[in-house]
């Protein structure tokens, strides 16, 4: 009986995720429409890596160029985690695995869409298999945290990354570690809430060093 090789398996489900087409071809009961523009998928699963960032879903930008945080908030998270643009592309270091894989498009204000209704039901939990060595899951907004944390998160984001020592004291793993969207939307957001600078920031940096090194 032949042995499964993981490497093949983690190949084959970067093909499979990068070949899919569901939010155009199939879109889910209650989603508002198929994706109006072509798909491309945007995730890097690692074999090595021990921190899986998850965000939302794509921006424009990230759709255009393929890489992850390639925009203004990547610059943003980027200095909360202390890490170099370099560091932060390292496979071997970073996961970096959205809720929906593929730009959902604006709304009628031009804000992003929520992610995707059809990606996570279909991808996270294959995705999360695949990565067991990962240690520490930073959950960038709410929809990341609804799926990472369940009914631990709390009823405003605010709320859930403020309880953040408790979501990193439950006896789990990987732990999770909840944080805001770096978004410049929510510069507003880190000013009215300096202990996210002041308390968890150090705590982030700290631990993403740990993990990298």
């Amino acid at each position: 009986m032949d042995e499964r090789n993981p490497a093949d398996d983690m190949a084959a489900l970067r093909v499979a995720i990068a070949a899919c087409r569901l939010c155009r071809d199939a879109p889910a009961k209650g989603a508002p429409d198929r994706l109006p523009h072509e798909p491309r998928p945007v995730a890097v699963l690692s074999s090595a890596a021990r921190i899986l960032i998850a965000g939302q879903a794509p921006g424009l930008r990230v759709h255009e160029s393929g890489l992850p945080f390639n925009d203004a908030s990547g610059d943003r998270l980027r200095d909360w985690l202390g890490v170099t643009r370099e560091v932060f592309y390292d496979v071997q270091k970073f996961a970096i695995v959205p809720m929906g894989f593929c730009f959902p498009g604006y709304d009628a204000h031009g804000s992003d869409l929520p992610p995707r209704r059809e990606c996570a039901p279909l991808w996270r939990s294959r995705v999360i298999a695949a990565m067991p060595q990962v240690e520490l899951v930073l959950a960038i907004g709410q929809y990341a945290q609804a799926w990472h944390l369940g009914a631990a998160k709390a009823k405003s984001m605010t709320e859930t990354v403020r309880d953040w020592r408790r979501h990193l004291g439950r006896n789990e793993t990987p732990a999770v570690l909840p944080l805001p969207h770096p978004s410049w939307r929510n510069t507003g957001w880190l000013r009215r809430n300096p202990w996210f600078s002041i308390e968890v920031l150090p705590e982030l940096r700290n631990r993403v060093k740990t993990l990298t090194e």
